[in-house]
Order: C-alpha cells, then structure tokens, then sequence
C-alpha cells in the first residue's frame, strides 16, 4: 500500500549517502528502505545526544542535517536525549574519566538543546524520547543481564580504553556500562537506524549487537564526519574557541564562516547544506576556471548556513554587512563607543595595544606600516603618530580588516 508514499530507493539512497563516513551495512539499509516502501510503513532512525553542554554549534548539526534528511524522507526522526547517559558520561575521546553532570545541569542543558535543534527538525513530526525514561527504571538484575551480553575483551579492544590502559591511566566501571546501557536506547526504541560521529562507531556497533541478543533485527549504523573548526586542524569544539554556534548573532556567523579556508568551504558545503552534490561540484569548477571568485561562494556558503538559523532577511543584512566592511572597508553600522579620558598625547601604536586592538607593541607598528590602519577613512602611514588626548574628540579608527571602535575622547 504505500509505495507512492516514499521516493524510489536508490533515490533515497543517494540523498541519505551525501556526506556519510560510513553505512554499516548499506545493504541493510537498501533492505529496510525497500521494505519501508513495499509497506508503507516509514523507519525509526535516531540520534541520541548527551546534553553535556547548552549550546549547539555548527559541529553538532551535521549529523542533525542528516537525521533530518530521513525525516525529508517521510521516516520517523527520533531525537533521543541522553538524559540519564549523561550523568555517566560517554568516555569517547576522553583520555581520563570525565566528572559525571548533575541531573539539574542535564535537564537545563537538554531545555536549551530542544531549543535550538526545532531550526533543524520539524517539531511537529519530531519524536523526543529521553533515556531515564527505561534506563531510569532498571533493577539490579537488569543491569547485570545486560552485562552478561558483552564480553570485557572486546570492550577493551575500543581505542580509548586501550590506550589509558597502556598509560596506566585509571578506567572506572561505569564508563565500561555507558555503551551497554545506551545500547538498550537502540532496543527500547525498536530502531531500524541509528545516527552518529565517527568516534562513536565503537558505540553504534555494540548498539547493533545488543539489538540482536534482545531479539531484534540490528539496526543500520549511518556515521557522519566530524567537521573540522575555524583553526582548520580540529574537530569544532567550544574549547578549542574555533566554532560556529547556531544562536551567535548573524554578524558574527558571517565574520566567522568567511575565515576558514577556500578548500576547507567545499566539506562546509557538503556537510552544512542541502545543496547536492552535482551542484557543489558545479561551483568548485566554477571557482576553479575563475568563473566564480573564492569569496563569492563562501559568502554563498555563509549567507544559506545563517538563512536556515536566522531567515533570509537577517542574512541578506549581514552579508551586505560583511560586505561593507571587508569589500568596501567602511565602518560597521554600530562600530563599538570606546570612552578615553582625557591626558597627554600618546603614541598610536600604544593606544592600539591598550584599546587591544593589537596583541604587542611591534604588531601595532607593524600594521600601521602596512597600512592596515585608518582614522576617519585616511590611512596613517607614520609609525610614531601620536593621538592628542589633551582635548575632548570623537573619531572612526579601523585597525586591520575588520576591527573598528568609535574613539570618544571625554
């Protein structure tokens, strides 16, 4: 009955592989999609989420695009928050035991993330789930009949366990029961998908076997990359200060976006749209006949990543922004007021240390030779000007690219 209700297979196939790490298996995936379509009934894909933190950013979507992808697809989405995970702590990655959260910072954090996740997700044909919901449940015999599933081998076989054993570095219990028990989230939710980052596959693959010691057909594994940052070297993370978040104002996405690099724009491209593939690769030819210029499409880029969190018109007013001052170098529409009281007259390379306009004292002249800064518009090409303080004044200073301040001398 409901074959007219899904796009033919590999149609699906190809939308959903846009982007993918890895499929395991994607001739499982083929079979649940045919089986999808011949019935008419839609799959169960999910994405659990861990809400250790309480902002997304641009790192995190990438595998949200793709949940929704399914969801584009007529599939049921699940977003499944890891509200009792959390409290344990998902040791990927981790080269010691993370402290465990509170249940009052998870349920803040897990608010502020459904939040931000519906400018992703339809909300209305959203299923949101949270773990405690059967995790909170368990009995003692529970968990030890889920134990008695796995063997310890192999779950010191995962990298980061090995390694810290090999740097005599402690490993507690817990952390060996986190996947075990995010396995039974596969089981409790009947999945037919899961979703995930590639330094989770250790966890979707334990998922996937748990299903089957329960009874059920494993799920498909779909990984998806992690996105590099703004450093161009690792992974987008908050502390490593090269991210993007979804709720920072439109101004500073753009400003953001425009810094990474011109070859870096393509995986950005790939992974942070909806653009496909044949047209992505029609706009890196472009780009590299001359046809298009670099900054051109990565304004592009910028422009459809802010539409989709803040609206078109928001959008369209950063890039003209962006344009403005980078293009065109004028001042920002609300260049920051910096009151200075008023005293003796001082060097310029001085001041654009003190107002930290500069990181020391030789970058200051340094730019200032360069020609990188202005006041009023008109270029200071003297190294050892000095600003009279003496008096009450107002006046633009614009200290590299994209740093101005209104200097209010009072």
């Amino acid at each position: 009955m409901g074959a007219e209700k899904f796009k033919p297979v590999e149609e699906q196939l190809a939308y959903l592989k846009k982007g993918a790490a890895e499929i395991i298996r994607e001739d499982e995936l083929r079979a649940k999609l045919e089986q999808s379509a011949k019935t008419g009934k839609p799959l169960r894909v999910y994405l659990g989420v861990d809400p250790t933190a309480p902002d997304i950013h641009l790192g995190h979507t990438v595998v949200l695009r793709k949940l929704k992808h399914f969801q584009d697809l007529g599939h049921t989405a699940i977003f499944l928050i890891g509200d009792f995970s959390a409290m344990i702590g998902d040791p990927t990655g981790q080269s010691e035991t993370r402290p465990p959260l509170t249940r009052e910072q998870v349920e803040a954090n897990a608010k502020t993330y459904l939040d931000q996740v519906y400018k992703i997700l339809d909300r209305n044909k959203t299923e949101v789930r949270s773990n405690s919901e059967w995790l909170g449940k368990m009995s003692s015999y529970d968990v030890v009949r889920l134990c008695g599933h796995y063997r310890l081998a192999r779950m010191l076989e995962r990298e980061d366990f090995r390694s810290r054993l090999e740097k005599n570095q402690p490993i507690s219990v817990h952390e060996l029961l986190y996947p075990l028990l995010t396995a039974l989230d596969a089981v409790e939710l009947k999945a037919d998908v899961e979703l995930g980052a590639t330094e989770q596959k250790f966890n979707l693959l334990v998922h996937r076997e748990i299903q089957r010691e329960y009874g059920q057909a494993a799920e498909v594994v779909l990984t998806m990359p992690i996105l590099v940052g703004l450093d161009g070297e690792r992974k987008m993370s908050k502390s490593f200060s090269n991210y993007v978040g979804i709720t920072e104002v439109p101004r500073e996405m753009f400003g953001k976006l425009m810094s990474i690099s011109d070859e870096r724009m393509w995986t950005y491209y790939e992974l942070l749209t909806d653009f496909e593939p044949r047209v992505i690769e029609r706009l890196r030819e472009e780009v590299r006949t001359g046809a298009l210029h670099p900054m051109d499409a990565k304004m592009q880029l910028a422009h459809t990543i802010i539409a989709g969190f803040h609206g078109e018109e928001a959008a369209k007013k950063a890039s003209d922004e962006f344009r403005r001052i980078f293009r065109e170098r004028q001042a920002p529409e609300e260049a920051p007021r910096y009151g200075v009281p008023r005293g003796a007259p001082k060097r310029l390379s001085a001041l654009l240390v003190e107002w930290k306009l500069a990181d020391s004292r030789s970058e200051a002249e340094r730019l200032i030779k360069q020609g990188g800064v202005e006041i009023e518009g008109q270029r200071v090409d003297e190294v050892k000007r000095e600003i009279d303080l003496s008096k009450p004044s107002e006046f633009l200073l614009r200290a590299g690219k994209k740093k101005f301040l209104r200097i209010v001398i009072e």
